[in-house]
């Protein structure tokens, strides 16, 4: 009778458990090479062909900018102004005779306001570069957990099977005659017995490997990059101050 214990030895874990592992662990690596792709060809000005081919050369040239044009306000639109004739000052009452009930104070003059036309806004061409870097998204897939199920299933049964086979034949032969007689009995016997026994192994596998992928926290390398990207984001003049009305 087989030995369970014997069975599960002869299994290649080895081979049925590290084949996914180093699976998974070659995935993490083709991850981080496509983050590194991406980084490369989407931020940075690609390098000379002949630089390409050397192999092993992980410089890059200057990041790639997007460049945007937008108006910027350099002095606020100012309505028109209406003419205002001046006032001229009021001396103050003081309360007594008269028939005044209480003191009336002083009214200061007020100059007169001449008109002016609306001033109209104006606005200059302000030019910006950004590092494209900082408005997409980078990859950065890590592989959180993986679970690897591994299910075996071993059936034995030993049997035994017993045919017995018993075969007599017999024959009678009888004669008769005056005052005399005579008998003939033959018998043949036939004893057969088969014995057959075995066992029967049935061996059942079974395999599940779970993989659970998330999108990683930006390593502090990059995201200190990033900022120096950030801190380059410059805006200029493109143009010369324009009026604008409004």
């Amino acid at each position: 009778m087989p030995n369970p214990g014997q069975e599960l030895s002869s299994i290649d874990f080895a081979s049925m458990l590290g084949g996914p592992l180093v699976a998974v662990v070659n995935a993490q690596a083709q991850a981080a090479m496509s983050t590194v792709n991406f980084i490369k060809e989407v931020g940075f000005k690609k390098l000379p062909p002949e630089t390409e081919n050397a192999g092993g050369d992980t410089s890059t040239l200057d990041p790639i900018y997007v460049t945007f044009k937008y108006p910027k306000e350099i002095s606020p639109y100012q309505p028109p102004v209406a003419a205002v004739a001046a006032v001229p000052a009021v001396a103050a009452v003081p309360a007594g005779p008269g028939g005044v009930p209480a003191a009336v104070p002083a009214v200061a003059a007020v100059p007169a306001v001449a008109a002016a036309a609306a001033v109209p806004a104006v606005y200059e061409t302000q030019q910006l570069q950004v590092p494209i870097l900082t408005m997409l998204p980078i990859p950065f897939i890590r592989i959180d957990l993986t679970t690897i199920d591994f299910n075996a299933k071993i059936n034995s049964v030993e049997y035994q099977k017993t045919d017995t086979n018993l075969k007599i034949d017999a024959k009678l032969d009888a004669k008769a005659g005056w005052l005399w007689g005579s008998a003939k009995l033959s018998v043949a016997t036939s004893f057969q017995r088969t014995t057959q026994q075995g066992n029967t192994v049935d061996r059942t596998y079974s395999m599940a490997v779970h993989i659970k992928a998330v999108q990683d926290e930006m390593p502090a390398g990059m995201e200190r990059i990033l900022g120096i990207l950030e801190s380059a984001i410059v805006g200029t003049p493109a143009s010369a101050p324009a009026p604008r009305v409004i």
